[in-house]
């Protein structure tokens, strides 16, 4: 049998709500040099059933699926990868939907230009509220090969979209880095495993198609952030850093990182104030160090560079680089005004969500 030119990774666990509609948008669009890779992460509902009869009305396509024990997101992307045979590796997560002429797109692209890695647009989605509906589009020039390593990873830090699914890589980039890639029973692994991914590529293609509607959940404040949430946040880049040592980065590359390492951290901070007082406070010191060893360059360079008064930098939002540098900076002097900022600005937001939960409950 031919090596297919894609493969489909679709990891799923106890998605029979949703993985019918998921891979119905993906077989609509397969041709017979594509393959489909659905990987059983110990589902208890119908979720294996739904992809057998995928199966069965689609004997003309390579769909396969794997069950495995539940291990988790990481190890069921990992599991896909060990069994995927294409020539190039596109993710697809179980909820969300693989937009009209995705894979055409890929493919032409494939055709003309044979890249390491396509990057690609996608939509942030919001089934329940289609008013918040936006597509996202990265800061590459469209259209042509890029073979400049500060071209791919500089505008990668500056848009900060480290989603595994809008960058289709060749296999053989992923061969060259150690298994389990993805990080075993850690959140973000996207962000532990992509920039690795660029740092290998030579050449890169932006197709500014729409390449996958991400859905966007409506769940309460309350139920997502943890502590742990928080510490695989901020290290999720803290464990890209010793690789881009070892492969020996430009001081370009490494500023950018810096600034993306700035915007996580503070997300992280303010999120933190969700959890109750003692556990928040514990996290902050914990993510403060773990910040602060993730950076390269001193945080008064970093700092200086995001306000604009230090090497000019490419940015997706200068006023906001500049807000998050004042933030960080208040945050990392123990500032007792941003400290009931925060404090004050969370609490309303989980009156706000609650208050909707109730209404919502009551319709």
């Amino acid at each position: 049998m031919n090596t297919p030119t894609i493969s489909l990774i679709v990891p799923a666990f106890n998605m029979h709500r949703f993985i019918g509609e998921t891979l119905s948008l993906v077989v609509a669009q397969m041709l017979p040099t594509h393959e489909l890779i659905v990987v059983d992460d110990g589902s208890t509902d119908g979720t294996r059933d739904d992809v057998r009869a995928i199966q069965a009305a689609h004997p003309e396509l390579r769909i396969e699926l794997v069950e495995q024990s539940n291990r988790g997101i990481s190890e069921a992307r990992n599991t896909g990868l060990r069994a995927a045979r294409g020539e190039y590796i596109a993710f697809v997560d179980s909820d969300d939907h693989l937009l009209p002429g995705a894979l055409a797109a890929l493919e032409q692209t494939i055709a003309k230009y044979h890249p390491d890695v396509i990057a690609t647009a996608f939509r942030m989605w919001h089934p329940d509220a289609p008013h918040k509906d936006r597509d996202v589009y990265m800061a590459y020039e469209s259209d042509r090969i890029i073979t400049c390593q500060e071209e791919m990873l500089n505008p990668f830090f500056a848009d900060r979209h480290m989603y595994v699914w809008c960058k289709v890589c060749k296999r053989e980039i992923y061969t060259q880095l150690e298994m389990p890639l993805f990080p075993p029973q850690r959140l973000f692994e996207d962000v532990a495993v992509v920039p690795r991914l660029l740092q290998r590529c030579k050449t890169m293609v932006y197709v500014p198609h729409v390449l996958l509607a991400y859905r966007q959940h409506p769940v309460s404040i309350t139920r997502v952030i943890s502590a742990q949430w928080c510490l695989d946040f901020v290290s999720a880049l803290a464990s890209v850093k010793p690789h881009f040592e070892a492969g020996d980065a430009s001081t370009r590359i490494r500023d950018h990182f810096d600034v993306a390492v700035a915007h996580f951290y503070i997300g992280v901070v303010k999120n933190s104030y969700q959890l109750p007082a003692p556990v928040g406070r514990k996290v902050r010191r914990e993510v403060r160090d773990i910040f602060l060893d993730s950076l390269f360059h001193p945080p008064q360079r970093v700092l200086a560079n995001m306000r604009g008064a230090g090497e000019v930098l490419l940015s997706a939002d200068r006023p906001l680089d500049a807000h998050t540098a004042r933030q960080v900076r208040q945050a990392l002097d123990g500032s007792w005004r941003f400290h009931l900022q925060q404090s004050v600005s969370r609490r309303i937001k989980l009156w706000q969500r609650m208050k909707r939960t109730r209404a919502q409950a009551r319709v």
